[in-house]
């Protein structure tokens, strides 16, 4: 067993989007890549989508979620459940107050953005 201390964690900082990552293959796990996203006010993703389910649990705040054009809201203790090969983008949806999630997938995922194939540095 490995421990991965939030305090040690990576940190990757993306237009208002901070990521934290937390069990990931660089930290010691084989299966899954989890990580802590801290979303400032008015914070959004650009579109983009996922090879593989990706699962985002909100811990505080209102986050949405737009998944293949329709809105989805979560807060604190829902999850938005993302399925593969689906465009999405997220955002905080407070214009004043932050928001926090965790996100968890698959090991080894990618993402397609603007028509080119990247891997997450936070899921590595």
């Amino acid at each position: 067993m490995t421990t991965a201390k939030l305090a040690d964690a990576p940190v990757f900082d993306n237009g208002g989007i901070t990521m934290r990552s937390l069990a990931v293959p660089s930290r010691g796990s084989s299966e899954l890549a989890v990580w802590s996203l801290e979303m400032e006010p008015g914070a959004e993703s650009r579109e983009h989508s996922v090879d593989r389910e990706e699962v985002f649990v909100a811990q505080s705040g209102r986050i949405v979620g737009v998944i293949g054009g329709v809105e989805h809201v979560i807060e604190a203790g829902d999850a938005l459940i993302l399925p593969p090969g689906v465009p999405f983008s997220i955002r905080n949806g407070s214009p004043t107050e932050p928001a926090g999630a965790i996100a968890c997938t698959s090991a080894g995922i990618t993402a397609t953005l603007d028509g080119r194939t990247v891997l997450p540095p936070w899921a590595r």
